[in-house]
């Protein structure tokens, strides 16, 4: 395992310090604020946490970005354990810090089913993951612009399908496709999976908004910040898998910009779909 994802186990790994309230560390990072990532990621791990049926597993999360986290202090997560009931179990979370809340996230957990089964195909004719640039081959062009950022050890592998607007920054498509997996074996515990792919569905996602305009982060001064994000746990998946993110853009206005996103197992199941809203203001 990478030290980069020791790092993020370790960062999803809360301290437990009363009953339905967790605190959780930052990471050793330059930031102007928490990645929302990491944030939707540990409160997922505080709403595991209290589900104390082990056959029941996160199928859907909603949550809000209120305020920017501060990335020099912990947060503390509190869990309001709304329902258990004989099929589902529903937990809130808010994440504090400064007395003040800066998001919230409401979690369902289902145990599985026999039931109806079908779902989007995976798209057809993908390049292979192991053939397509690193995310540091990828920014190498780059490398004035993004600075020492593109040097980082990351827990995530990336690897963008072309047509990428690294490579073709004016380039508009309606989306993107991009590999993903954690850097590294995992263990079995299928909540650290889905914590993970939480934590990464926030990467790239709201970037997807600006594929139509060919703008790009890597030409444009932008400001952007997650406003919401939700996610719906199909079928089992393992994040140290490469996952396929097939990513569009739904609508941009009022400097608001909305994106989903498919992730399909390499062997082509669909195992999360995912919606997000973000701020996204050109500079």
């Amino acid at each position: 395992m990478g030290s980069a994802l020791d790092d993020l186990i370790e960062l999803l790994d809360l301290e437990a310090i009363e009953v339905n309230i967790f605190r959780g560390i930052q990471p050793d990072e330059d930031r102007q604020r928490v990645f929302g990532g990491q944030v939707a990621g540990q409160a997922l791990v505080a709403a595991s946490r209290t589900v104390e049926e082990p056959d029941r597993h996160v199928h859907s999360l909603h949550a809000y970005f209120l305020r920017p986290g501060d990335p020099a202090v912990p947060i503390l997560y509190t869990v309001d354990r709304i329902r258990d009931g004989r099929s589902f179990t529903t937990r809130r979370v808010v994440a504090i810090q400064h007395g003040r809340p800066i998001f919230n996230l409401q979690a369902s957990f289902h145990r599985p089913e026999d039931g109806l089964d079908h779902a989007l195909a995976m798209p057809a004719d993908v390049a292979d993951p192991d053939t397509l640039p690193t995310y540091r081959e990828r920014l190498e062009p780059h490398r004035a612009r993004v600075a020492d950022w593109i040097d980082r050890p990351r827990p995530i592998d990336t690897r963008y399908v072309p047509p990428d607007h690294a490579f073709e920054p004016d380039l508009k498509t309606p989306g993107q496709l991009v590999w993903m997996r954690a850097d590294g074996a995992l263990p079995d515990d299928p909540v650290l999976h889905a914590c993970i792919v939480t934590y990464a569905s926030d990467m790239t996602l709201l970037d997807t908004s600006l594929r139509p305009a060919g703008v790009s982060s890597l030409t444009h001064d932008l400001m952007m910040a997650s406003l919401d994000h939700v996610m719906w746990f199909h079928r089992p998946f393992r994040a140290d898998e490469w996952l396929l993110y097939q990513q569009e853009s739904v609508s941009a206005s009022s400097n608001r910009g909305l994106a989903r996103g498919e992730i399909f197992t390499a062997d082509g199941h669909l195992a999360v779909s995912v919606m997000q809203e973000g701020l996204i203001r050109v500079l």
